[in-house]
């Protein structure tokens, strides 16, 4: 187990996804925090309202691209919209059940996006999404 600990969001339409993605995380002993929001915009909503304190831990974003009414790209062009201080308390990395090419190379257009890795997840990219975190 790290010493490292960090924050996660996870953002996904499928409860399924979300339940996998929350047992992944929490087995691999890396989480401080842990929420999970089936609706983009909700889950917008809570990093809107979340006072961001100086010196606390950075907050991974989980962020499927395929959802209905907010989809991942729609969720990080609002969040980049958002004050600098609140953005930078967070890391997003893109996760979907596809990884075309076409999304690879649109990911480039958003500074906030990270990464994007392939469903499902699992402990090594965990692992590494902790590792890039501490980095930084």
């Amino acid at each position: 187990m790290s010493s490292v600990l960090v924050n996660f969001i996870v953002i996904d339409d499928s409860r399924l996804d979300c339940f996998i993605s929350e047992k992944i995380i929490k087995n691999t002993g890396y989480s401080n925090s842990l929420r999970s929001f089936t609706e983009a915009e909700e889950a917008l909503e809570f990093i809107k309202n979340t006072p961001v304190s100086a010196g606390e831990n950075i907050t991974v974003i989980l962020l499927d691209i395929q959802m209905p009414v907010m989809s991942g790209f729609d969720f990080v062009e609002a969040f980049e919209k958002l004050p600098d201080d609140k953005r930078f308390a967070y890391m997003i990395f893109m996760i979907s059940s596809s990884t075309n090419e076409t999304d690879r190379m649109r990911i480039g257009n958003y500074p906030s996006i990270m990464n994007l890795y392939k469903k499902p997840l699992n402990k090594e990219i965990i692992k590494e999404l902790v590792l890039r975190v501490s980095a930084d």
